[in-house]
């Protein structure tokens, strides 16, 4: 090795020893320097205290409601909202921060004059606060999340908030369910053994319901309730133990003003009854049983249940409809349907002894064509058969006819006319 090579390799040992040596980061010397934080070794605590204080500051003695959602739209990104939604929906809602245990704060500040718990206990002022609450979220949708964390917070305090505050909350979640803000599903935090057992949990329910119903219609809170699955037992669940029954829960509701409520409770729990027996009578039909072995699972079912016989008559024939895998084809599909009215007649003619019960089977029959367009041109069939099996009457379908669909007009007309007939020459007989 030449002895430049040699000079230049050692040289660049050196400098890269040096250099391993020293401190990547070392500062350079001589000055006041000081090491600059990285963002992530920056923390902010929360300060929910200083947050109400600058919130409560801005409003004036004389400030009014109006004056205060000014303040209240205005002051989002210099109070931070998304930060202190929490906080905010706090003040907003119990006029304070809510300390663990349900009580307010009360570390000398005053309560925020406009809130829900300050306001009085009627639907209009709380219905004003509420509105404000709704503006305020879809202004600022990523505080929504915040309000619905907040209520499911405060419903676990709602024994500690006194019966006029928590009656003014309740109206209030009412509303914001009405107005599609937060899901009813929040109100599962009143499970809590110790508001179910004190009633807190049942009172509040009722008033939410009370509320709701002041906007939308029971159909659509009993949609509602179906689509968070609070019917049946699981409603049950927020009376206490004791009240537990079908009486007590009816009583209830109806003193409540929600009969309604009852009645959809009671039609649910029939309907789960009806889809047992159902499948029993479909697995008799599908072992052979005989007409009359169905017939008397079905009287007794009728007498357990309370069930009419026109109410029974147009389940018996659901029923039946549902046994059959129905043929694809148009011919076979009325080859199926011939078999099926000439199998079970003396069953329907044991639950069609009175004019309303064949009205009500013609009715249903009817009802039938609606829903499986398939039955439609095969409806005349049907009523045939009926009539030649002495399900129904001539007077019933005489009486029906006068009311008929205009869809069932033309093909019924030519039995409609030899039915007319045939009363005509009984009565010059």
């Amino acid at each position: 090795m030449s002895a430049a090579l040699q000079k230049n390799t050692a040289a660049t040992s050196t400098s890269t020893t040096n250099s391993s040596t020293q401190p990547t980061n070392s500062l350079p010397s001589g000055g006041d320097f000081k090491r600059k934080a990285r963002k992530r070794d920056i923390v902010i605590k929360d300060d929910p205290v200083s947050f109400r204080n600058a919130f409560l500051d801005l409003i004036e003695e004389d400030t009014n409601i109006d004056g205060f959602w000014v303040i209240l739209e205005g002051s989002c990104e210099k109070l931070d909202y998304k930060r202190y939604g929490d906080t905010l929906f706090e003040i907003l809602i119990a006029g304070g921060i809510v300390a663990p245990g349900g009580a307010i704060v009360d570390d000398g500040a005053k309560i925020m004059p406009f809130s829900i718990f300050e306001c009085e206990d009627a639907v209009a002022p709380v219905r004003q606060r509420v509105e404000m609450i709704i503006k305020l979220v879809r202004r600022y949708k990523y505080i929504e999340k915040k309000l619905q964390e907040t209520i499911s917070h405060l419903l676990q305090y709602v024994n500690k908030f006194g019966a006029a505050n928590a009656h003014k909350f309740a109206t209030a979640v009412g509303l914001l369910v009405s107005g599609q803000l937060i899901p009813l599903a929040v109100v599962s935090t009143l499970l809590k053994d110790h508001l179910v057992k004190d009633g807190s949990s049942i009172n509040f329910l009722t008033t939410l319901f009370q509320t709701y119903l002041l906007d939308q219609p029971v159909d659509q809170l009993i949609t509602l309730l179906g689509r968070v699955n609070l019917v049946d037992d699981k409603l049950l669940e927020f009376f206490p133990v004791n009240k537990r029954s079908d009486e007590a829960v009816a009583k209830h509701f109806e003193g409540a003003g929600l009969k309604a409520l009852v009645e959809y409770n009671k039609k649910r729990k029939a309907d789960v009854v009806k889809a047992k027996v159902a499948e029993e009578i479909r697995e008799l039909i599908a072992g052979g049983k005989s007409q009359a072995d169905i017939a008397a699972l079905t009287k007794k079912e009728m007498k357990a249940n309370s069930w009419t016989e026109a109410e029974t008559a147009t389940f018996l024939w659901d029923t039946i409809v549902s046994s059959v895998e129905w043929n694809s084809k148009p011919d076979g599909f009325e080859i199926q349907l011939v078999k099926t009215l000439n199998t079970y007649p003396k069953l329907l003619e044991a639950f069609c002894t009175s004019p309303k019960s064949e009205i009500s089977l013609l009715q249903r029959v009817q009802l039938l064509c609606y829903q499986d367009a398939r039955f439609i041109k095969h409806f005349r069939t049907i009523v045939t058969a009926f009539y030649k099996h002495d399900i129904v009457s001539e007077g019933a379908i005489l009486f029906w006819f006068e009311k008929v669909e205009a869809v069932f007009l033309k093909q019924m007309e030519p039995f409609i006319e030899w039915l007319k007939a045939q009363e005509d020459d009984s009565d010059e007989e």
